[in-house]
């Protein structure tokens, strides 16, 4: 095999696996995502007074890495409008946002 041939398969399978890495991220998040508004949804937190403590950040900041991806996850929750925070640091889910994320995914299924 040439020298060429040996670098650009190196390059193929070097973005293989940084593609690999990231969908197998996106999966985990979305995992996480959907255990959150489980947990949420079984404590019936679709109001304000109803709202539920949930982990917001890390609990050690030197542990650095993959595994605590909760923080993420309900960041990614918020911004897409599915989950409220509360002003005393509790969450709830908004009823009618999570219903047309149902629908959605419904549709395209």
């Amino acid at each position: 095999m040439t020298l060429s041939l040996q670098i650009i398969l190196l390059v193929v399978v070097f973005i293989a696996i940084i593609v690999i890495m990231l969908y197998v991220g996106g999966l985990a998040v979305q995992k996480t995502c959907l255990k959150i508004i489980a947990e949420m949804e079984e404590s019936r937190a679709f109001k304000e007074a109803r709202a539920v403590a949930i982990q917001d950040e890390r609990k050690n900041f030197f542990r650095v890495g993959t595994k605590n991806i909760r923080p993420k996850a309900l960041n990614l929750l918020i911004s897409d409008g599915l989950v409220i925070k509360t002003s005393n640091g509790k969450y709830y889910l908004d009823k009618e946002k999570l219903a047309q994320a149902k629908a959605q995914l419904q549709a395209k299924s």
